[in-house]
């Protein structure tokens, strides 16, 4: 499995249309978190996002948000942001570019956001000019940071060192709410959000 943890500028140059990191001198994170909702770890990053006073963007597959509506309400009540993330998480490199764009509108219906990130980061220039055109006019919004916490061949320790080694100011960091990243997530982001507290950071939704 190859992945880079920090976006590579010639990639924010190549997809300049993009949203990789915020322009910004105040010592702000935007934490985001890919492919939930889910009963388990949604609350949990929730949970731990209330102890520090933190807001967050969520990037939702469509299909669990019909699954668990519940918890995905939760999110929008504890004043988070949501995003699109497909209805079934596809990846755009091996997709017909009318069945990807049909499955986030199809996603859409349910998330109803102006936020949009392609699974796997994969997605090609004319999908993404669609995605922001006047067809479904979304954002599409990458990032400057993984955690990794999706590789299970990592431990929540690497996770934890990929974002403090990396993230900066105005940094989007990704997270997944998700039963295959839980154990990495949730051994990692309560030690970043700590760490970044302790430095005066504040973590701010993406809107």
């Amino acid at each position: 499995m190859f992945y880079l943890i920090k976006a590579p500028w010639i990639l924010q140059k190549f997809y300049g249309d993009c949203v990789w990191k915020i322009k910004t001198d105040e010592p702000v994170l935007y934490l985001t978190f890919d492919d939930g909702p889910h009963p388990k770890a949604t609350p949990f990053v929730l949970d731990q996002l209330r102890k520090y006073g933190a807001k967050a963007t969520f990037f939702c597959i469509g299909a669990n948000v019909e699954k668990y509506p519940e918890v995905f309400q939760q999110i929008i009540q504890e004043g988070h942001s949501i995003g699109n993330h497909t209805y079934d998480h596809l990846n755009g490199w091996k997709t017909n570019d009318e069945l990807y764009f049909r499955n986030v509108e199809k996603a859409q219906q349910v998330i109803n956001s102006d936020l949009f990130r392609p699974p796997f980061g994969r997605i090609t220039k004319f999908q993404q000019k669609i995605i922001s055109g006047l067809r479904l006019k979304l954002k599409t919004i990458m990032w400057h940071v993984l955690s990794a916490d999706f590789d299970d061949s990592l431990n929540a320790d690497q996770c934890y060192l990929n974002v403090v080694n990396n993230a900066e100011k105005g940094s989007i960091v990704v997270f997944h709410d998700s039963q295959k990243a839980f154990s990495n997530m949730s051994g990692s982001l309560p030690r970043i959000l700590s760490y970044y507290s302790e430095k005066g950071y504040t973590f701010q939704r993406l809107i």
